[in-house]
């Protein structure tokens, strides 16, 4: 069985351990069934090829695609460009791709799409995706209901679907919550890892990274522990089984 490819962009070593260890838990894979690559201090290797594994999963992370290239540190310009760099070998041979929040950005952008912080942010916390036509009849949201709560929290966000695109799962604050692109290549801009023990964490974590009024984080750990948002797991988890 090939290894799925975890590629990571959180600089914040204890946000990134738990996002991995996430990421097992609702994919159902083990450290042995992953490789994974925190590119904020790991180099992508050279000739990586994504067919050599079952599938590639792209985590969130504090960067904005649509920010000012001149504004970017250079942790966030040189994990975005090693992604970036990936992303013509995903699209081109529609090779397994899971991107979760900050993936949904990397595609989008990839694909000539509009990204920006014009419209359509959310506030860190839960939020009803519902279920588009489209989306009923796809093999990872088939037979989740025409609704569900998950988790949120991002200041940019697709503006318009890329040309090719098939819409997924849409809010009522942000219409893009779920795209795919082929047959193979997904992106969520919520988080499917996530549950409320991890918002908890990260929103301690990005107090002070601009989400929310450092003041609001209590109030808001209180909202995700009172949420109910378990469905978005098991769209990481058909993932990994169909794709393994």
């Amino acid at each position: 069985m090939k290894q799925f490819l975890i590629l990571q962009l959180r600089p914040e070593t204890d946000a990134s351990d738990a996002e991995f260890a996430s990421i097992l838990d609702k994919t159902g894979l083990s450290s042995e069934q992953t490789h994974r690559i925190r590119l904020d201090c790991e180099d992508m290797p050279d000739g990586l090829d994504v067919t050599d594994y079952a599938g590639v999963i792209v985590g969130g992370g504090p960067g904005c695609v649509s920010d000012d290239p001149a504004t970017k540190s250079p942790t966030d310009a040189r994990t975005e460009a090693a992604i970036m760099g990936l992303m013509p070998q995903i699209t081109a041979r529609d090779h397994p791709f899971m991107g979760c929040c900050y993936g949904l950005g990397i595609l989008t952008a990839h694909l000539g799409g509009d990204v920006s912080k014009d419209q359509f942010g959310e506030p860190v916390g839960p939020s009803t995706c519902h279920v588009t036509e489209d989306g009923a009849t796809d093999p990872l949201i088939s037979g989740l209901g025409q609704s569900f709560d998950a988790f949120v929290g991002h200041k940019e966000a697709v503006q318009s679907l890329p040309e090719g695109c098939v819409h997924l799962l849409a809010s009522d604050p942000c219409p893009f919550q779920m795209i795919r692109w082929g047959q193979n290549v997904y992106a969520t801009q919520f988080h499917p890892e996530a549950d409320a023990r991890d918002f908890e964490e990260r929103i301690t974590i990005y107090k002070h990274h601009g989400y929310f009024p450092p003041e609001d984080a209590q109030r808001l750990i209180d909202i995700c522990h009172a949420a109910n948002v378990t469905l978005p797991g098991e769209i990481l988890r058909r993932f990994a089984q169909r794709y393994g």
